[in-house]
Formats: structure tokens, sequence, C-alpha cells
């Protein structure tokens, strides 16, 4: 029963390994067709990598992409976890459904709609921002996309609302699932509200709360391409604070047109994404086993 899954699960999944090997060659051309280019091509071992480490970008890719994702790991685990705890104690059902579908909606919008919306509100002669809130503040109008210093802001804010929905309704499943026992015989035993959350509630989803935060750290090394690239209208003047990895090797690979160096662009973060999730759960079996993956 479980050959059918492992076939696709080994053609999906692990076959397509193979082409981490072009991180380490260097691909000509040499007929129409890609697998022989790829057989006849010569192995340069490291030297794609170098083309991360060796420019003085390197530093700031590599700190804006992990500061990035750090920080919304941290956002989805406590806004989604708390907005779950609070559709949870909604009372009237029907209202709960509609207020988790208007919030799960932003998850499949595409990022290419989400930057026109941005832009609506941040256009420096027509935003919405610009037009209507600041002068009703009394601040003068902000020109966004040449100053980098707000974006460190606005992208996270940009990334919590469109995903958001997503983290919150798994966290609610998790919630869901608890027998309402525990809490019955906690508001016997005179348990309030939070004690309840704190002593119940969160002790029972921490596995699924570990479970995707293992998920967002294997992927840390990565970046929503759109977020940073359509939101930004890839304005160069932001470079300092918007770019990440994916941009750079993307840019960099419209410039040269060298797939090797953009394959050793994803091998590395692979790796180092694989890295981070067995640290991370090293950690986690020190401190409770149990709740380990593995």
């Amino acid at each position: 029963m479980m050959a059918p899954a492992l076939l696709v699960l080994l053609m999906n999944n692990y076959l397509p390994m193979i082409g981490s090997l072009i991180a380490f060659k260097q691909i000509e051309y040499t007929s129409t067709s890609f697998i022989r280019s790829f057989l006849e091509s010569k192995w340069v071992g490291w030297e794609n990598f170098n083309y991360l480490f060796s420019t003085t970008d390197a530093w700031t890719i590599t700190r804006n992409t992990l500061a990035y994702n750090a920080v919304f790991i941290v956002l989805n685990l406590v806004i989604g976890v708390t907005l779950a705890l609070l559709f949870n104690a909604m009372r009237n059902r029907r209202l709960a459904k509609l207020h988790q579908t208007a919030m799960f909606l932003p998850y499949f919008l595409s990022m290419v709609v989400i930057s026109y919306l941005v832009y609506a509100f941040l256009n420096p002669d027509i935003g919405i921002f610009n037009k209507i809130v600041l002068p009703a503040l009394g601040i003068e109008p902000i020109d966004w996309y040449t100053e980098s210093k707000w974006w460190p802001f606005i992208l996270p804010i940009i990334n919590t609302w469109k995903g958001i929905g997503y983290y919150a309704v798994i966290f609610l499943a998790a919630i869901i699932g608890i027998d309402n026992e525990y809490y019955e015989a906690a508001t016997i035993d005179g348990a309030s509200r939070w004690r309840q959350i704190f002593s119940i509630t969160l002790p029972l989803i921490r596995p699924v709360i570990i479970i995707l935060t293992f998920l967002q750290i294997g992927r840390i090394f990565y970046s929503d391409f759109g977020l940073f690239f359509q939101v930004t209208r890839n304005s160069g003047i932001l470079y300092d604070t918007t770019l990440v990895i994916d941009t750079y090797v993307y840019q960099g690979f419209i410039v040269s047109g060298d797939i090797g160096m953009s394959s050793a662009a994803g091998l590395y973060q692979a790796v180092v994404g694989f890295v981070l999730v067995l640290l991370s759960n090293l950690v986690i079996r020190r401190i409770s086993r149990d709740d380990a993956l593995f």
C-alpha cells in the first residue's frame, strides 16, 4: 500500500535533487538537449558559490533575509495563536466563521495584486496615506519608495496581513480538537479564563506550534520573492533594507544568465535550512523530548 506513495515521493522529491549537481558545473549549451549539455559541461567545484560571498552585498542580503524571516516567524506565531484564541472564544459561531473566511482571503491573493493594493496606499502623489491619512494627522507627505527606513516596518505588516489567516486557522483547528472536559474540570476548580489558556490550551497545542515553527525555520534562508520584488517595485534606492537572497540571485541571473550560480544559491539555501531544522530539533529535544520531531 505504501508503494505508490513512495514512488511519487521518489519521483517528485528525490530525483530532482540530481539537479543540485548543476551548482558545481559551468553549464554550456553544447547541444539542443539540456541533459546532454549538463553531462558535457565541465566541473568547476565551488566557483559558483563564490558569487554569493565575493561581493559587498553578501552581508546585506544575508542580514536582510535572516532578520525579516525571524520577524515573520515571531509575528505569525504570536498573532496567529492570539487570533485563534479570540476566534475560539466567540459565542456566535456564524460570525466567527465569517471573520475566519475574511481573514483567510488575503492568503490566496497573488503578490502582484497585493503590490498594486500597497501602491494605492503608498503612491507618493495620489496614495491614500499621502492624500488622506497623513494630512489629517498634520504630517508631511512621505515618498515611500525612496526612503528605505520605513520598509522594515511595512514589509512585516504586509506579510502578516497576507498569511496570518492561514496560521490562525491551523491553530484554531488544534484548539477545537482539545477535549472540553479539561476546561470543565478547570472551571470547577475555579481557574480563570487566562489560567485555562496558559495551563491547558497553549500546552496542548504546543506540538502544532513547534511543527509550524520548524517549517518556517527550514525556509528562513528563503524569502517571498513577490513580497520583496513586486511590493517594493524593485526600487534600487531601497536595496539596503529590501534586498534579499532571492531577489539578488534573480537580478544576477537576469544580468549574467548563469544557471550554475542560481543553482548554487538554491543549494546553499536548502542546506542551511536543513541544518537549522536539525539544530532547532536538537534544542527542543533538550528542553522537551516528547515535543521533538525526531
